[in-house]
């Protein structure tokens, strides 16, 4: 196209953005073949709440992932990987504004508008940056960051709602919403029916045992299905060889209810499935809001205790929902290698938590009165581009998801604006590309009641809020874990006195942690609290 032929405003966003990008400086890997102008692409595909153990290349028996082991081979791979925090927006937020929860003020899901407007402003979410430095920006499935932070996308095809719970409400940003495409087909009934396995009664559906059902929409209608072919869509289009993209494809699942194609489903062999070492683990060894949600019977949501077979459903399911996003991904890859586009494009894979999985007898990540349990905690986290970084490598380093802003930044060649925060993540790249040891002693994750550290050996937890009534807490204690000698976290060491030292060190490298991050967000978050807090 003739430059007066082109519309005049897009002949100015062009040159705006050529202008803006002459002005950045090529650093990181992108600079050696800065000549040629050939930024890579950034591909992040990501879904909600997959346990980092649920995977054939990390050695599980009871699931199929060969697109998922196909980018192990092909890449790298960090086996410990940890969420900031082990619930979704939380996580996401983090994870898209390179920041600490607590920085945001954002610690849960129900602190939806808490963030201070100056914080909003300082911390620029990742894909305006792409944005900025001339990169399409392209996204696809459940985001679920906050209205202020989910602007800037070229391109937005959404499948969650604008606000918690309001699960039928329509992003109006979208360029097009699952829910509106599903109930075009007729298939709303449906969909509405695979999500009442979870809500129950809040939208007339029946119980059923761990949320657990099989799906009643046709394979290529679930939000799996939706996100991938609008992922392929545009990776098939012109655009998509226009200029470098910023592409955030990230799905629903293996998030509950539990309710995978029955394509899935039927290749799970129930009774060969490998239960967890904890499953029978008695609730009063859970601190005390998971205890009392074993005891309740929440987890079978009212139709009695939980029995093995139950279980076995509910992990059989489980992993038929991430061997239905691995096949999606497969599509995915498929269509990179088909349109030219695989070898000068990074690929991220990751989640913004965990699930159970049956451990310690629990489902879901069940957030509330917890942040320490490997399974929520850990995360896949695979990266793949050719001839760039590490082929089939597996790194025990410990990482955390807002090592992510600063190490995609960095592999890109793209450095952040003056009036940014700077992110307090690690650039991982060197490690990615030369197998540089991160170095870094330990990670943090923290939620509203607790707060983790995690090092190669051991993990401590503290207590910074206590749901119910406190001395419950005070009484039942902090927690310490060998993870070498207990991978399951079943025996808490807290009171252990051959541990106290190790006990101490590790409380306080959380007090220097929290000393070192700004923490107004939290602040902000707890000032009208009702509730006692830990001043941490």
């Amino acid at each position: 196209m003739s430059r007066q032929n082109i519309h005049r405003r897009e002949f100015l966003r062009r040159s705006s953005a050529a202008a803006l990008l002459s002005l950045l400086p090529r650093t990181g890997v992108w600079a050696a073949s800065a000549a040629s102008d050939k930024r890579p692409n950034v591909l992040f595909l990501f879904s909600d709440q997959h346990q980092a153990g649920v995977a054939s290349y990390a050695g599980s028996a009871n699931v199929s992932t060969p697109n998922f082991d196909r980018l192990t081979r092909e890449g790298t791979h960090f086996a410990r990987a940890y969420c900031q925090d082990g619930v979704c927006m939380p996580s996401r937020n983090s994870i898209y504004t390179g920041q600490y929860c607590r920085t945001l003020g954002l610690l849960a899901n129900e602190d939806w508008n808490c963030m201070r407007p100056e914080t909003i402003s300082r911390n620029i979410p990742l894909q305006r940056i792409f944005k900025s430095a001339g990169y399409y920006t392209f996204t696809a499935g459940k985001r679920h960051l906050m209205p202020a932070l989910d602007g800037d996308w070229d391109y937005a095809a959404g499948d969650i709602m604008t606000k918690p719970l309001d699960l039928w409400s329509r992003e109006p940003r979208d360029n097009i919403n699952y829910w509106n495409w599903v109930e075009g087909r007729g298939l709303l009934p449906q969909a509405r029916a695979d999500f009442a396995v979870e809500m129950g009664k809040s939208y007339g559906g029946p119980r059923q045992p761990l949320a657990c059902a099989i799906s009643k929409l046709p394979p290529d209608a679930t939000m799996e299905a939706f996100a991938a072919s609008q992922t392929i869509q545009f990776l098939k289009s012109a655009q998509a060889k226009k200029q470098p993209f910023f592409a955030w494809s990230t799905f629903y699942r293996p998030h509950q209810p539990y309710t995978p194609q029955a394509q899935f489903a039927d290749k799970v062999d129930y009774a060969s499935l490998k239960l967890p070492s904890t499953i029978w683990q008695k609730p009063e060894e859970l601190p005390p809001t998971l205890c009392q949600g074993r005891r309740s019977k929440v987890l079978c949501w009212d139709l009695g205790d939980a029995t093995e077979a139950m279980y076995r459903r509910y992990i059989g399911y489980y992993s038929a929902l991430v061997t239905e996003i691995d096949h999606h991904i497969g599509s995915i890859l498929d269509t990179l290698d088909r349109e030219g586009l695989a070898e000068n494009t990074i690929i991220v894979y990751s989640s913004d938590h965990g699930d159970f999985v049956a451990g310690h007898g629990m489902i879901e990540k069940f957030c509330w009165g917890h942040n320490v349990y490997e399974e929520t905690l850990r995360v896949p986290l695979l990266f793949r581009w050719p001839g760039k970084i590490g082929a089939g490598v597996t790194r025990q380093d410990l990482v955390e998801l807002v090592d992510l802003y600063p190490t995609l930044l960095s592999l890109c060649g793209i450095d952040l604006p003056g009036s940014a925060v700077t992110p307090v993540g690690r650039d991982i790249s060197p490690t990615l590309t030369r197998q540089t040891p991160v170095g870094r002693p330990c990670v943090i994750s923290e939620n509203i009641f607790q707060a983790s550290v995690i090092t190669d050996d051991f993990k401590y937890a503290q207590w910074l809020n206590c749901p119910g009534p406190r001395n419950n807490f005070q009484k039942w204690g902090n927690m310490l874990f060998d993870r070498v000698n207990d991978p399951g976290e079943a025996r808490n060491l807290i009171a252990s006195p051959a541990h106290a030292a190790l006990r101490d060190k590790l409380a306080g490298y959380l007090r220097d942690w929290a000393s070192r991050i700004d923490d107004r967000g939290r602040r902000d978050l707890f000032a009208t609290a009702k509730t006692e807090y830990a001043v941490l």
